[in-house]
């Protein structure tokens, strides 16, 4: 009988990562990064700083994710404990990191909003709403990465 999660001990290679859990987490977290990214990109930088960083943190994610993605997906982690636990790090760096920058991006949209409706105002809040889903997409994978690593 085929299991839809990892076994218990074993890091998933090849197409494996899109039937496994936590690894079916990467692409919907590459999707909401990289929406956060446009979204962000698209916007007038009022309070260049917070936003900078909401920028910064979408980038890295997302290109640290696709990095990942790759690395288990082309099988170099030989199934390693290490890999696990640099799994579980580095998903849970990647959601205080998103939570970091949700936070900033609120709280500069909330400032924002003057009461007209306008197209920034708009998509600050679509990245704000996308930015969460993200940071608990990271924070999902986070917990399932720990069980994981600590199966092995």
């Amino acid at each position: 009988m085929a299991s839809n999660t990892a076994t218990m001990g074993n890091l998933p290679s090849g197409a494996g990562i899109c039937t496994t859990i936590p690894d079916i987490l990467y692409l919907p977290e590459l999707i909401f990064g990289g929406l956060v990214w446009i979204l962000v990109a698209c916007t007038l930088v009022v309070p260049a700083n917070p936003q900078a960083w909401v920028m910064f943190v979408s980038i890295f994610c997302f290109v640290m994710t696709f990095i990942w993605l790759l690395v288990f997906a082309c099988g170099m982690h030989n199934n390693r404990s290490s890999w696990a636990a640099a799994d579980f790090a580095y998903h849970g760096i990647a959601a205080f990191f998103y939570l970091s920058a949700s936070v900033a991006l609120a709280k500069v949209t909330l400032d924002m909003n003057n009461g007209t409706n306008n197209r920034n105002y708009k998509l600050d809040i679509s990245a704000v709403v996308f930015s969460y889903v993200a940071t608990l997409l990271y924070f999902i994978h986070t917990i399932l990465s720990a069980i994981r690593w600590k199966s092995f």
